[in-house]
C-alpha cells in the first residue's frame, strides 16, 4: 500500500464513497465506540467527542508498523437543540420527519484526524430546511428502507432530496464527511 493514504475509522458507506469521489486512498478500520449521549452534553461537544474517540480507537487498531493517519467523523441532526439519532423503528422515523417538516434544522459533522503526534479536529455546521412533509410521504419514505440507519432519519443524497427546500453549508457534510 502507498504511504499516501489514510485509515478510515468508519462503517459509513457514504464516507467511503466521498473519499473515493475525491481520490483519497484509504483502508477501512473497524472500530466500536460508545456513542451514547452524555446527559447535558451539547450537540457540538457530542459529535466532537465521538469523532475523536473513533479516531483514537482507530489509531490503536491500525497495524503497528503503519504510520498513516486515522480519519474519523460523526454526524448529528439537531432540531431545537436536541439530537435526532438514528430511528429505532417506523414510528420513530416517521415522527422525526414530521418534526423536521417545514422547519430548518442543523446538521453537525465533526471530523478528527489522528496521528502519533496528536489529533486535529474540526466541526462542519450546515442548516437544512425541509418543505412540508405529509404523514403519508413520511411513511412512504420510511418504507423505502433508506432512512433506517441515518441520523435524523433521512439521507440527503437519496430520496429525501425532494424534502430539501434550502441548504446552507456543506452538502457533503450533511452526508457525513465535509469535503
Amino acid at each position: 500500500m502507498s504511504a499516501d493514504f489514510v485509515y478510515l475509522a468508519s462503517g459509513s458507506p457514504r464516507r467511503r464513497a466521498l473519499l473515493t469521489q475525491i481520490g483519497v486512498p484509504f483502508q477501512l478500520l473497524t472500530v466500536t465506540v460508545d456513542e451514547s449521549i452524555v446527559p447535558g452534553e451539547a450537540p457540538e461537544a457530542y459529535v466532537a467527542r465521538v469523532s475523536v474517540l473513533k479516531a483514537a480507537t482507530g489509531l490503536t487498531a491500525r497495524p503497528a508498523r503503519q504510520a498513516a493517519p486515522v480519519l474519523a467523523a460523526d454526524t448529528a441532526v439537531v432540531l431545537d437543540g436536541k439530537i435526532l439519532s438514528k430511528p429505532t423503528h417506523a414510528e420513530d422515523g416517521v415522527r422525526m420527519l414530521r418534526e423536521l417538516s417545514g422547519r430548518t434544522h442543523e446538521v453537525l459533522t465533526a471530523i478528527a484526524l489522528t496521528t502519533a503526534r496528536g489529533v486535529q479536529s474540526c466541526l462542519s455546521r450546515s442548516q437544512v430546511t425541509f418543505r412540508a412533509i405529509a404523514a403519508a410521504e413520511a411513511q412512504a419514505y420510511w418504507d423505502t428502507g433508506e432512512p433506517h440507519d441515518k441520523a435524523g432519519g433521512y439521507a440527503i443524497q437519496g430520496r429525501a432530496a425532494v424534502f430539501v427546500a434550502d441548504l446552507r453549508g456543506s452538502y457533503s457534510g450533511v452526508m457525513g464527511l465535509p469535503l
